[in-house]
């Protein structure tokens, strides 16, 4: 096993294992029911009992792990693969979604001390600084069937993928870094309807764009 490799096996198991330490921490100081799901005003609506929380870290642990080795991976099983996919580039991407599904699983873990699950104050800013980081990647992502903006005028035609990589790039680094900075310091019920239309743009926008090409290209 090569030093590289136990490097990347250990940087794995402790970004993975922080909600368990922490969940272990405080598991003793919680009470024995908890909040398990709040309203969009970031209020409990639902309780159960809080060993609930050890299955769900083990659940976004799993699925965590999975998508980690299916995005890092995915140049060897894409039938694409001879379009020359950059593994270093996969593995940003894949480290990035590793790291941001643990922060997402240390603010669910988090809520239940909280009793109140803030998504103005830490969700949001958290998507919203993931969506500026996959935006910075997007422009240098090469055809394939698991990453990228993929609508049926991206897959179909190499050069609108690529040209619809350049705005994507630009239109979700942009609306990231809105998003993140916009909903910072406000409340959950606001955030939402600042939130809302930028996903809606940041997704209308450039597949009109893809389509537009797609029909240029057929004239």
């Amino acid at each position: 096993m090569s030093k590289k490799l136990i490097i990347e096996i250990l940087l794995i198991t402790g970004i993975l294992a922080l909600p368990f330490v922490y969940l272990g921490l405080i598991y003793n100081s919680l009470p024995a029911t908890i909040p398990t799901h709040f309203n969009f005003k970031g209020e409990p609506d639902n309780y159960g009992d809080k060993s609930s929380l050890i299955f769900t870290s083990i659940l976004l642990c799993v699925v965590s792990l999975g998508t980690y080795l299916l995005v890092k991976n995915a140049h060897k099983i894409d039938p694409k693969k001879a379009a020359g996919q950059s593994p270093e580039l996969l593995a940003k991407i894949a480290w990035s979604l590793l790291i941001f599904l643990s922060i997402i699983q240390l603010m669910i873990i988090h809520s239940s001390i909280a009793k109140q699950f803030n998504g103005g104050k830490y969700i949001f800013p958290a998507v919203g600084i993931f969506l500026a980081v996959l935006g910075n990647f997007m422009h240098s992502i090469k055809p394939n069937y698991f990453i990228g903006f993929r609508v049926p005028w991206t897959l179909e035609n190499e050069e609108n993928w690529r040209k619809t990589h350049q705005l994507v790039s630009k239109v979700w680094v942009a609306g990231g870094l809105l998003i993140a900075l916009a909903t910072i310091t406000i409340n959950i019920t606001i955030s939402i309807w600042i939130v809302l239309p930028i996903f809606i743009l940041i997704i209308v926008i450039p597949a009109t764009y893809s389509y537009q090409l797609y029909k240029q290209s057929k004239k």
